[in-house]
């Protein structure tokens, strides 16, 4: 009221400002009550015709804004009389169908429910208690709240109105709702003053406050409540750093000067405990304790003590006071200069708004109370709120907030850690969920992951399933064991099968080398050398080439062995019948046709062999059809191919032991055909199991079956026909000798 007065002097001062008229006043006492306010308002309507020159009608009680300016419309659209507020912030007030003439200096509650969105939001605060006195303030600033917070993933544990006399029962009533321990509070000073006092008496600490603007600098509540309100946040109105003259002017009340008023008379008697002669105070402590005061002796003086009222340092509502009066009277000097029909405004209207809705640009001060060492109260300003920010940023932080590691964790449940996604639960809050692990091949690397993602073929979740890490590659390689082992098992076979040859071709003139055949025991042991060595082309990384090798390689390889050993077991047999009288048999199967009958089995796998290549050849394929890992390996391309390489050896093979095993008994020394019938049981035992176990693996250890496979028919075929005659040959050389031999 004094700022009001103060600005209206000051305006009357000034000869740049309103020269040819002079402001006025008339104050009216609203009591805090909707119809005592309504009929101070409609007085101050129907007896001022010019809002300007004769009166401001100003309202600071919380809650009553939108009853009074709303019977005060139609007054105001029937007159010249524009409300103009200082405190009114309802955002019902910004329809300007309904409030047409209406303007404020205060900001729109619409604005401070945003920045108290993002705030809660900032500090995970999803789990909010919502609490408001019963008026249109609260109502409309708690519904604004619910539709908001949604779009920050905000939800309101409760809500509750409480009336503005707090009952015990409605004390009752709210504690008992308290299931956050956040809370926002829209209500002036008075009312949470109660609620505190109750919170006190029930013992309930803990507690995060978030003031609204109506009590964020409400430092009344420190000296009993301020071991409840450390770490308080809240939302001010735009702070003035100064206004020249204001302190001055508030300090310069004698009592000779304001025994006529009722507000200055009851707060003079109050701040000094006396009575003031003739006062016309009458509802201030009219009991006896009044009456024993002491009169005012006039020497008293507001520099001896201090009050709010004298507190220039948080220059906030008072500030929107001083800017309310300097509106009306920027107002009336561009009324007063403009001719009407040449306005600037649409048809040259002069009459002049704030915005399209009556409304400042929205900024608030974003204050924490703090205790000092001393025990008072420290409002520091921590962050601000700019709804006019350019920087595309609205609420911006101090990154000093050493309140924060300290606040209270306010969630109804936790966040879900990277790795897993939100499932709502029916029927809840979207803040109340259930947090599921992805599912195997997808990832999630943010909190609150309201789906996975699937990782692409060529990767695979981490332990934690919050990235997607690449695949392990995978093939046979000479760097790790079973590779190593496989590779030296293989050349050892080869050495073996060469240090046969060697031995062979040594003794090559001995009776027990010429009676085996020693053309086709030579071939032999060089085709098994080759079909050792074959394994190293399945060991190491697949290409397309070595693929092209690998497995014609190997049945040919087969087929040279088996066809050699068929070609052994028929000479036998040929040797057999030519020792009948009358035969010449071997004449038709000499070392030439033995030499052709081995190429021409080998012939027909290599026609399959150029056949398989040249339709269907086998290739390299990365397979990415296994969780973690791709393996590169080489496939078959045709599978009808691969399978008719592996059938004819099948042939031959069996053709092969047919013919041994009829010629198993013949009467022979040495008789090779016992040993190749031995060697096909292993060849056939080992290639049976091969099959099964061959389809049932995957990846290296299919390389590793195979590899072995090829290893163990081709040491059956080895030992089974040479390991005898090199026992021989080396340890019982005796027997060595053509004697033994016919003797036998």
């Amino acid at each position: 009221m004094c700022t009001m007065t103060f600005a209206i002097k000051e305006i009357n001062q000034r000869s740049d400002l309103l020269p040819q008229l002079k402001l006025g006043f008339h104050i009216r006492d609203s009591c805090d009550d909707i119809p005592v306010s309504l009929r101070a308002s409609l007085l101050l309507v129907n007896g001022q015709p010019e809002i300007g020159t004769k009166a401001e009608r100003v309202n600071r009680s919380k809650g009553q804004e939108w009853n009074i300016i709303s019977n005060l419309g139609c007054a105001a659209v029937q007159s010249t009389v524009s409300p103009v507020s200082y405190f009114a912030s309802c955002s019902c007030l910004s329809n300007q169908r309904d409030f047409p003439t209406f303007m404020r200096t205060m900001p729109s509650d619409a604005f401070q429910i945003k920045a108290l969105a993002q705030l809660v939001s900032y500090f995970g605060w999803t789990w909010v208690g919502v609490i408001g006195v019963e008026s249109d303030y609260a109502r409309f600033a708690i519904q604004l709240f619910l539709q908001e917070s949604v779009q920050y993933g905000v939800c309101a544990a409760f809500t509750h109105f409480y009336p503005v006399v707090l009952s015990q029962q409605a004390l009752d009533e709210l504690l008992d709702m308290a299931s956050s321990k956040v809370i926002i509070n829209f209500c002036s000073e008075s009312e949470m003053n109660g609620i505190l006092r109750e919170i006190r008496r029930q013992n309930i600490t803990g507690l995060q406050w978030i003031a609204s603007e109506a009590w964020s600098t409400a430092k009344s509540l420190w000296e009993e409540f301020g071991d409840l309100l450390t770490g308080t946040l809240g939302f001010a109105i735009r702070r003035a750093d100064v206004i020249p003259g204001l302190k001055q002017h508030l300090m310069s009340l004698r009592p000779s000067s304001i025994h006529k008023s009722a507000f200055l008379a009851e707060f003079w008697e109050e701040t000094f405990n006396c009575r003031l002669n003739g006062s016309v105070n009458s509802h201030s402590h009219m009991g006896d304790n009044y009456l024993d005061r002491l009169p005012c002796k006039g020497t008293e003086d507001l520099n001896d003590v201090y009050s709010a009222y004298s507190d220039v340092t948080q220059l906030r509502v008072s500030y929107n006071v001083y800017k309310a009066v300097y509106l009306v009277a920027h107002a009336l000097q561009d009324m007063s200069n403009c001719i009407v029909g040449q306005g600037p405004l649409p048809n040259g209207t002069c009459k002049v708004n704030f915005d399209q809705n009556g409304d400042p640009i929205a900024y608030y001060d974003l204050l924490n109370w703090q205790r000092m060492p001393d025990g008072s109260l420290h409002l520091v300003k921590v962050g601000f709120y700019d709804d006019a920010s350019s920087a595309g940023r609205s609420l911006c932080l101090s990154e000093w907030l050493n309140f924060a590691s300290q606040a209270s964790r306010s969630v109804c449940s936790d966040s879900c850690p990277p790795g897993s996604r939100i499932a709502r639960r029916k029927g809840e809050p979207i803040c109340c969920f259930d947090c599921v692990p992805c599912a195997e091949g997808e990832v999630s690397n943010t909190t609150d992951s309201l789906e996975c993602s699937r990782c692409s073929e060529e990767t695979w979740p981490n332990k934690g399933r919050a990235l997607c890490i690449p695949k392990t590659i995978e093939f046979l390689s000479y760097n790790e064991l079973m590779g190593v082992v496989l590779c030296v098992v293989s050349v050892l076979g080869a050495c073996i099968s060469l240090s046969i040859l060697a031995i062979f071709f040594t003794y090559k003139h001995t009776p027990l080398v010429r009676a085996n055949n020693m053309e086709l025991s030579f071939l032999l042991l060089v085709f098994l050398a080759v079909c050792f060595l074959v394994g190293l082309l399945f060991i190491g990384e697949p290409s397309d080439w070595l693929c092209r090798i690998r497995y014609p390689a190997f049945g040919i390889s087969f087929a040279l062995c088996i066809s050699c050993l068929l070609a052994k077991t028929v000479v036998v047999l040929m040797a057999f019948r030519s020792t009948l009288p009358g035969s010449n048999v071997m004449k038709w199967f000499g070392p030439n046709q033995q030499k052709a009958s081995v190429l021409l089995g080998t012939a027909v796998q290599v026609i399959i062999c150029v056949i398989w290549l040249l339709t269907s050849p086998p290739h390299v394929n990365n397979n990415t059809d296994y969780s973690a890992t791709i393996i590169i390996e080489c496939v078959t391309g045709s599978e009808v191919g691969f399978w008719c390489v592996l059938g004819y050896i099948g042939i031959l093979a069996c053709v092969c032991f047919l013919m041994a095993f009829l010629a198993r008994k013949l009467p022979d020394n040495f008789n090779e055909a016992k040993f190749i019938t031995f060697s096909m049981l292993i060849f056939f035992a080992v290639w049976i199991t091969f099959i099964p176990v061959y389809v049932s693996t995957a990846g290296k250890y299919t390389v590793a079956v195979h590899i072995f496979a090829i290893l163990a028919s081709a040491f059956g075929l080895l030992f089974c026909i040479f390991a005898p005659k090199c026992y021989v040959i080396i340890l019982k050389p005796e027997k060595n000798s053509k004697k033994i031999i016919i003797q036998r």
